[in-house]
């Protein structure tokens, strides 16, 4: 056997910016070198940051990726660390010739060996994933090379991502061809409670391959979606070693006692168990085993929990929008109501409560408590808030256009997003919208009134878990808030009866199911795709079908121009839910 200590760097690199990208790979090798590091692993196209989407179509973008990684492994060598193996991912090209069907380019989902200021080997995705909230049929042709380099007497392979998720290809060659080491770079999209699936797939391709597997993952969040981290390394039974913590950048050092190989160079093609053939490369970085050493303690952090997941998810996601796209601060109406009132708590905790800006916009139809329970949660977050009455605003309104019912009701939430947004414009403030998921999928909003901003992050949270997130907060904190208050949401904000608010006595059961029985048939008709008879067999009511369905599939326009928000459950509008808007398909009620 030999000891090999590997580094998983799980790292938040940023889409497009191939330049600081470079820097950051730089600095995490150098700490790697100086932890110990025989082979450091970088996650998937990391170089570009991931998904760059049609930013792989540009010749420009891909030449810029190539010389990058290029440019890299030279400045390695420069800086004195050369002699440490570098596995990362970029774009690269197939140089295939252009045909109908193919995208353009060819690109590449690639990872590359780095070692002594050159590109040793590289390899590419074989398995491209068309599925939730992926599109990668679009964007890249498949790879049919598989690298395995001697590193120390070990024989390592490397496979991309969704190699790992699918039967057959990669993971199938590397159990024929005999590697010690497989090393998975990942950019795999955070869902609640994905942990664990992942952690019995490392095992299960961990014993299938016959190998120890690092699974290395991406942190950090992009547009909608927000990646945790949580990367793995288990044995070959399938055993966990090591495991980084969500939400956070991590050098995870793992210490590994394999199977030295006495397999040569050569170049051999592989069935690949999937219909193709996969090209086994091998060559020699060092032969000879390292030295015996101590190795370091293992570090296995605990999965968080369901609520302090999610609630981590909303703030990274929140954190990165912001700071990624250049905003200082961020602006939203504070309405003393459970939903406006987590959001600003998940803005507090992501950049701080100095830079986080509410707004109160009481009407004539706002409760004295509405007003009270806002100023409330100012005082606990020290939030930096202004109070600007809309009744008069209104009247001016009214007073030269007839509206009445909804329509009035409507010019309410118009008003105060308008108000927002001038706001925004005035300040430079990222305005965030503070819609949940219920309200989203049933059309419970105003087009711009309360749907106006530039990011929302409680949009893919149903109603019910906005609660439950609300109460979670209250009770927990993390050293990677920002927000020092305890209880920082008042109990009146979360106990209350919910209402907009636009109207007397208006209440959300005037217009909605009681969320109990809302979220649950939303479940199942948004998120699990049930039709009407799957629906009414799951022991729905019927007639509540037939208006649930009918609001949900009117509303479809509304929610193709909401702002972005965070991924957490398995189908989010927007990535994830394509439907048409113009569509007269509708589901029958037998």
């Amino acid at each position: 056997m030999a000891q090999l200590r590997i580094a998983l760097a799980q790292t938040n690199p940023t889409v497009g910016d191939l330049a600081g990208n470079a820097d950051r790979l730089v600095a995490w090798t150098r700490d790697a070198a100086d932890r110990g590091a025989h082979l450091a692993v970088f996650t998937e196209m990391f170089l570009t940051g991931y998904p760059v989407e049609d930013l792989v179509l540009r010749t420009s973008f891909v030449d810029a990726s190539i010389a990058t990684l290029e440019a890299a492994a030279v400045r390695l060598r420069e800086e004195g660390l050369g002699e440490l193996p570098v596995v990362v991912g970029y774009v690269d090209r197939a140089g295939l010739a252009p045909r109908v069907g193919q995208p353009k380019g060819a690109p590449l989902d690639a990872a590359a060996l780095l070692h002594r200021g050159r590109v040793v080997t590289r390899t590419a995705k074989h398995h491209l994933p068309n599925y939730g909230v992926f599109d990668e049929y679009r964007y890249f042709v498949r790879g049919d090379r598989l690298p395995i380099f001697r590193l120390h007497g070990v024989d390592v392979a490397i496979a991309v991502c969704e190699d790992l998720w699918q039967e057959g290809g990669p993971v199938s060659v590397v159990g024929q061809a005999g590697a010690g080491l497989l090393v998975v770079p990942n950019a795999s999209p955070y869902e609640k409670e994905k942990d664990d699936v992942r952690l019995e797939l490392c095992a299960r391709r961990a014993r299938e391959a016959g190998c120890a597997l690092v699974y290395v993952n991406q942190v950090g969040g992009q547009d909608e979606l927000v990646f945790d981290g949580d990367s793995l390394v288990v044995n070959d039974s399938g055993e966990l070693v090591a495991r980084a913590a969500q939400f956070r950048e991590e050098l995870l050092i793992a210490d590994l006692e394999l199977p030295v190989s006495a397999a040569g160079p050569g170049t051999v093609p592989y069935d690949a168990g999937d219909g193709s053939t996969i090209t086994v490369e091998r060559l020699v970085l060092s032969q000879d085993p390292v030295e015996p050493y101590e190795p370091a303690p293992a570090s296995v952090a605990e999965p968080l929990g369901t609520h302090a997941e999610v609630y981590a998810a909303l703030v990274l996601a929140v954190r990165d929008y912001v700071a990624k796209n250049g905003f200082r601060s961020v602006i939203l109406g504070l309405s003393g109501g459970i939903d406006s009132a987590l959001t600003a708590t998940i803005a507090a905790d992501a950049i701080g409560p100095d830079r986080v800006n509410v707004v109160l916009m009481p009407s004539r139809y706002s409760s004295e408590h509405s007003l009270a329970d806002a100023e409330e949660l100012v005082r606990r977050q020290g939030l930096r808030s202004k109070v600007v009455p809309i009744a008069e605003i209104v009247n001016s309104f009214e007073k030269e256009i007839d509206l009445s019912g909804l329509a009035a009701e409507n010019l309410q939430a118009r008003v105060r997003g308008m108000i927002l947004m001038g706001l925004s414009n005035e300040h430079g403030h990222l305005v965030l919208t503070t819609g949940n998921k219920s309200e989203l999928a049933t059309g419970y909003s105003t087009l711009y009134g309360d749907s106006a901003g530039g990011f929302a992050p409680i949009k893919d949270v149903p109603k019910l878990m906005v609660w439950e997130l609300a109460r979670w907060r209250n009770a927990h904190t993390d050293p990677g808030f920002l927000l020092e208050a305890e209880e920082p949401i008042p109990e009146n904000s979360i106990s209350k009866e919910p209402s907009a608010e636009l109207r007397p006595d208006q209440r959300d059961t005037d217009s909605l199911p009681p969320y109990e029985v809302l979220d649950r048939l939303l479940d199942d008709y948004v998120e699990k795709d049930l039709g009407s008879r799957e629906l009414l067999a799951a022991g729905h009511d019927p007639a509540l079908v037939a208006r649930v369905i009918r609001l949900v599939d009117l509303a479809e326009y509304k929610r193709r121009q909401y702002p972005p928000g965070p991924k957490i459950t398995p189908k989010n509008f927007g990535r994830d839910r394509r439907l048409p808007i113009t569509n007269r398909w509708r589901e029958s009620t037998p």
